[in-house]
């Protein structure tokens, strides 16, 4: 049904929005929460560093309270705007917060968080996934690399990126969002996922070699 489809009910408050009903604002924001609000669970609970100090829904609030202004100073045109300027928000919020954790001089430079054990996998991570748990302040910068990488990667990888990464939302509604086919959402997230790791890859090679 289209009210259990967020895009489709996105496309309509902002087609209300056009047509100066200032309530769809809200209902925007609504519609973009619960999902916002998983994403933020599930980093903070991956980065027990950051977790330490900040709450699912103050960092929740702080990217909302984002995206309400930039909605009040950009007039959106669709679905694909909305999440493109949501995505945008949420990234930044992160980039922030990480930066603010980051350092000999962060906040999160003197204490110390201790990481869960997990014996279980040894295997390591792809670099695209969310950064490790870990007690060492740096690995808060890599977070933040993470997030300033994905904001760069080519429009059309970034937008798959965004929607699929940033908002969770399926390959078959992110084809439905950017009016194309499912393979294409495929071969772009594909893409992403691969250039993400070599630039991360690469920036790690780099940094050891200082």
């Amino acid at each position: 049904m289209d009210s259990q489809n967020p895009s489709v009910r996105i496309q309509r408050c902002i087609e209300r929005l056009l047509r100066g009903d200032l309530t769809a604002r809200e209902e925007l924001l609504s519609c973009a929460g619960e999902r916002m609000q998983r994403l933020t669970h599930k980093i903070l609970r991956d980065f027990p560093q950051v977790q330490r100090w900040e709450e699912t829904a103050d960092v929740m609030q702080n990217a909302s309270l984002r995206l309400y202004r930039a909605i009040e100073s950009v007039q959106l045109t669709d679905s694909r705007h909305f999440f493109r300027l949501a995505a945008l928000q949420i990234r930044r919020e992160l980039i922030d917060l990480a930066r603010h954790y980051q350092g000999p001089q962060g906040a999160g430079a003197h204490y110390v968080t201790q990481a869960p054990a997990d014996a279980g996998n040894s295997a390591a991570k792809p670099a695209f996934e969310a950064v490790e748990a870990t007690q060492d302040p740096q690995k808060i910068a890599e977070w933040a690399d993470f997030h300033r990488r994905a904001g760069e990667l080519p429009e059309e990888e970034r937008e798959v990126f965004d929607l699929l990464w940033y908002h969770g939302i399926s390959q078959d509604e992110a084809a439905a969002v950017l009016n194309c086919n499912v393979r294409t959402i495929k071969r772009r997230w594909r893409a992403a996922r691969l250039r993400l790791a070599d630039v991360l890859a690469c920036d790690q090679r780099l940094s050891d070699s200082e």
